[in-house]
């Protein structure tokens, strides 16, 4: 269930701050100005990822997490310990795939967690190791001429 979305600072990934989470695969809902605005779906995964990058103290980290949700060009990923700060860059690892991420929103979940958005440096083919299909915006369905009219 999505409530209360805003934009991230960079305007690349939206934040839910309350997504009911569910298995892998499946769609997450969208409202229309969102599906308007987004350039590919996400879809919720749970990934085992390894984290590498320096927070806002500048000491660097190593840490192992998981994503949330996936798309082609980003992931939003849980299980972050550090605070880190928007614009930092990550390096990402997941089955010995490196990726170069860009930090677009961060969001304390816990005492000590956070959820994070990330936006990929460069497009990849099969980052996640799924077909760019799965990623794609479909057109909005068209209503029917019985529908608009009325009649």
């Amino acid at each position: 269930m999505w409530c209360d979305f805003c934009v991230s600072p960079v305007g690349a990934i939206p934040i839910a701050r309350c997504l009911a989470h569910s298995s892998f695969g499946e769609q997450m809902r969208q409202s229309s100005s969102e599906t308007d605005r987004r350039q590919q779906n996400r879809l919720k995964g749970v990934l085992p990822v390894r984290v590498r990058g320096t927070d806002k103290d500048g000491q660097t980290f190593d840490e192992i997490a998981h994503t949330l949700d996936i798309a082609a060009i980003g992931s939003r990923v849980g299980a972050i310990h550090h605070q880190l700060r928007i614009a930092d860059r990550v390096t990402v690892v997941h089955r010995q795939r490196r990726m170069e991420f860009l930090v677009v929103w961060t969001k304390l979940v816990g005492k000590h967690e956070y959820h994070v958005g990330l936006q990929a440096l460069k497009q990849e083919k099969d980052v996640w190791g799924l077909n760019s299909c799965d990623f794609e915006v479909r057109a909005p369905r068209a209503r029917s001429m019985a529908q608009g009219t009325g009649t």
